[in-house]
């Protein structure tokens, strides 16, 4: 039906004229009940009774405890991560890490002296994907994690993790990163007394295409460091002038990364006895006037630069092996400067670590 313009200027008119409750589109009730309603209203479809069933219900704000899902509704729902190409935005170009970040769970690890240890850890799984697919299915790169959760946990159970997610999530590529801290007892150097020293470390693995996996062991070791240069300054101070000079040193840190040759095994304890035996000052747990002594001794003994660090646990990780690609990032927290000291060093095998490390902020201790 066309509406001339008079007769939009008398509907208008109409609407001036009704009180505020009536400005709205006539039910069918009320039309019929006003005998002077304007022809137009009489005739039009366009009001609310004609278009209830048009309007979307009134959705309950409530939840059922009791509600059973029957295998015909778990079909009905909808799987948008699988709904390919129609729905993808942004450029088709395939993804090569997405996942899941920092998800905890206690898992069982092999102590020190063979003991069972349960630890807090922190996992991090990933899996490629391809150009045409939208999305992976979140849940179960934690699912998948999950069915290995009684294993005592190694380097050796990443192979099976991670050829479990290649397989179900239909990958092409996958990685795995679980973080903890591996306790082990220190002893003092003098006193005889006992302390935990807690080691922040990480198993990664990863797959490539051709079913390849590499099993990454990194391994954080907090040492002093005592300036070399700091050490002759002070030493010329008290055969020149008698002066008494301290020299500085500060906490520092090695994160030893290194790669074991898929058959071989390596331990945290053997790790740290080759951080230990390069550089030879570790920080301590419990400390005597005796020990504090002995740590001073140690340090004049062992005097080291940032390079110095890093060479000498070159000449460790080299001699075994087990171990086919490390890489060295040492940091030392300096206590004469308001920055770092820092160094890279990594083997040099082809495809493997390479000598960059581009966050050297994270490593603090």
């Amino acid at each position: 039906m066309l509406i001339s313009n008079q007769s939009t200027v008398s509907i208008l008119e109409i609407l001036k004229q009704w009180p505020r409750q009536w400005r709205r589109w006539p039910t069918r009730e009320k039309q019929n009940n006003c005998p002077g309603l304007h022809p137009f209203w009489k005739s039009a479809k366009l009001n609310i009774m004609d278009t209830q069933s048009d309007q979307p219900k009134k959705l309950k704000r409530e939840y059922d405890p009791n509600f059973k899902i029957t295998p015909d509704y778990r079909k009905s729902l909808p799987d948008v991560q699988n709904s390919g190409l129609a729905d993808m935005q942004g450029a088709n170009v395939p993804i090569l890490q997405v996942g899941i970040s920092g998800f905890r769970l206690p898992l069982r690890f092999v102590g020190p002296d063979g003991e069972d240890l349960t630890l807090e850890s922190r996992v991090t799984g990933t899996v490629s994907l391809d150009a045409d697919k939208k999305g992976i299915n979140m849940s179960r790169i934690i699912r998948i994690f999950y069915e290995y959760e009684k294993e005592v946990f190694s380097p050796e159970t990443l192979d099976r993790v991670l050829r479990h997610y290649k397989d179900e999530l239909d990958s092409r590529e996958a990685r795995i990163k679980v973080d903890f801290a591996y306790p082990m007892v220190q002893k003092s150097l003098r006193s005889g007394l006992e302390g935990y020293q807690y080691y922040d470390c990480s198993f990664e693995g990863i797959i490539d295409r051709a079913d390849r996996v590499r099993k990454i062991i990194n391994f954080d070791f907090i040492y002093s460091s005592a300036c070399p240069c700091a050490s002759e300054l002070s030493e010329h101070a008290r055969q020149t002038r008698d002066l008494l000079a301290i020299p500085h040193s500060q906490r520092s840190l090695a994160r030893v990364s290194v790669e074991v040759h898929p058959d071989r095994e390596l331990s945290m304890l053997e790790l740290r006895d080759m951080c230990i035996h390069g550089l030879g000052t570790e920080t301590q747990v419990m400390v005597k006037r005796e020990d504090e002594q002995a740590f001073a001794e140690l340090n004049g003994a062992k005097v080291k630069f940032v390079e110095d660090a890093a060479r000498l646990l070159y000449e460790q990780l080299i001699e075994d092996s087990r171990i086919i690609d490390f890489r060295i990032v040492c940091s030392h927290f300096e206590s004469l400067h308001s920055h770092d000291a820092v160094a890279v060093l990594c083997r040099g095998v082809d495809g493997g670590f390479r000598a960059e490390y581009e966050d050297f902020s994270n490593l603090v201790v």
